[in-house]
């Protein structure tokens, strides 16, 4: 497994991030097709044993109980030094006016409930899990510039908004000499290639870290179209719905990812997953696992090489999409 710096940090991660949102309980939250701890567990493990040390979870997953499933096992499993732990902030973990957002208040006492459900005196990376337009965002940095002067976490970095809204921030933060975001978590696939007209070269232009997320577009790129729900997640994902519609573009372009899957015979997955690990500026995207296979299959894409007419194949059918994921 290589590792690669984050950004112009000195901070290297694994070139994949393992993706925590599927390790939950069931009957907490509103993800009714996570897996339990004792299921969970052996996912993580195997990742470790893959050469995945970044692991990236939120305190909204499960209601928190992805962040207590991933502290244990990981803190279970390895030396807190060996591993890049990665959680968010902004969604609604309380019902009185300030349990959600991005507000200074929301985001110091949010840092120190993550931490004590991960088991860790200190994230290594704190993320903003979407813009809050609630909150003036010269308070949400300072917020964050106090978490990292704490110790509570070592770096900052954002998810999903508008690129203006990210380029005001790193500008404020320069500004004001306030820590800097250093990640991107932003979504991109073969399915949503948005991100690639202004997020994606803002990135690249400010040193920043994109580690995008459903790169696999909630598993429509590893397997045969279909328009009903494979999955028990499929049925239950309202979001996962909103994000990816039916047109005949999207059908062709996963047609494409099997066609050249079949000639290479290999899985879908690493042909969809080799594409984006080939796009500049991606550090490492954020892969999940609820199968034995599928952490396997992410690890192989990484050996995958795409030829330029493989590569043109499989954006040849792209269309333009509508806004989608914040």
């Amino acid at each position: 497994m290589d590792h690669v710096n984050l950004g112009r940090t000195g901070l290297k991660v694994s070139r994949l991030c393992l993706g925590c949102m599927t390790y939950g309980e069931p009957e907490r939250g509103n993800h009714p097709w996570t897996l339990p701890e004792a299921e969970s567990r052996p996912f993580i493990k195997r990742a470790l044993d893959l050469g995945i040390t970044f692991f990236d979870t939120a305190n909204v997953y499960s209601d928190g109980s992805s962040e207590e499933i991933v502290g244990r096992a990981l803190l279970d499993y390895v030396p807190r030094h060996q591993i890049v732990l990665a959680t968010k902030v902004n969604g609604p973990m309380r019902k009185d006016a300030n349990g959600r957002g991005l507000s200074r208040k929301a985001v110091m006492a949010e840092i120190d409930a993550s931490l004590k459900r991960l088991g860790t005196d200190f994230v290594d990376l704190y993320q903003i899990h979407r813009f809050d337009p609630h909150t003036p965002i010269e308070e949400t940095l300072e917020a964050l510039h106090d978490v990292v002067k704490s110790g509570k976490a070592l770096y900052v970095g954002a998810s999903s908004m508008q690129a203006w809204q990210f380029a005001k921030a790193l500008y404020l933060a320069d500004r004001h000499g306030l820590t800097r975001f250093v990640s991107m978590q932003n979504h991109v696939n073969l399915l949503y290639r948005e991100e690639e007209r202004e997020m994606m070269n803002l990135c690249r232009a400010e040193g920043v870290g994109v580690i995008p997320w459903s790169p696999l577009a909630r598993g429509k790129l590893t397997r045969p179209w279909t328009d009903e729900p494979p999955t028990k997640r499929a049925e239950t994902d309202a979001f996962g719905r909103a994000l990816y519609g039916t047109e005949a573009a999207d059908r062709a372009v996963v047609g494409a990812v099997e066609t050249i899957a079949a000639d290479r015979g290999v899985p879908m997955a690493q042909v969809a997953l080799a594409w984006l690990l080939r796009l500049p500026g991606v550090t490492a995207p954020i892969v999940g696992a609820s199968k034995p296979h599928h952490l396997d299959d992410a690890v192989a894409a990484l050996e995958l090489r795409l030829s330029p007419e493989e590569v043109a194949a499989l954006e040849a059918h792209y269309v333009p999409h509508a806004v989608a994921g914040f």
